[in-house]
């Protein structure tokens, strides 16, 4: 019996370990957020979109899974890639050097400061730059992912016909 349950758990632990390996990371670590969120404003203008700025990090896990919770459902990924230029905007609560930490707190100061809801956090940006919303997501969540109907209506709300 004993061996039976240590199997079981070691197959429990490694299906863990996998699945989270199995999650795409989409932040990328390398850029500074406040330039990626600038040419992302440009781009919108140009385009006549808003931004959708999805502030996290490859750390977290709610994280990944909303970013593969958009491309995982056509309906959404259209959507939004008809209304939005999303943008990953990397933040890490642990930042190690002074520049990091400045920085961070210059592009969360950008954005509304929305890491108080927690993350990922969605901010919504009109084609000058200027928040004019922000998304608590755990709102959009639905037992352990995301709920299509919800997340369908987050970003309707927010296209730029509707807002203007």
């Amino acid at each position: 019996m004993k061996k039976l349950l240590f199997l079981l758990l070691a197959a429990c632990v490694s299906m863990a370990s996998f699945s989270q390996t199995k999650i795409k990371k989409v932040y990328d670590e390398t850029i500074d957020p406040n330039v990626q969120i600038s040419n992302a404003i440009e781009s919108a203008s140009k385009e006549g979109k808003f931004v959708v700025c999805q502030v996290g990090g490859n750390w977290c896990k709610w994280c990944l899974r909303f970013a593969a919770f958009i491309e995982g459902e056509e309906e959404i990924k259209k959507m939004v890639d008809e209304n939005f230029v999303y943008i990953h905007v990397n933040y890490n609560p642990r930042n190690e050097s002074e520049a990091t930490k400045k920085s961070s707190a210059e592009m969360l100061a950008r954005l509304g400061n929305p890491g108080r809801f927690g993350y990922p956090a969605l901010v919504v940006l009109d084609g000058s730059g200027n928040v004019i919303h922000i998304q608590d997501s755990s709102f959009l969540e639905s037992g352990d992912g995301y709920d299509k109907g919800k997340v369908i209506r987050f970003f309707k709300n927010w296209t730029p016909s509707v807002v203007n």
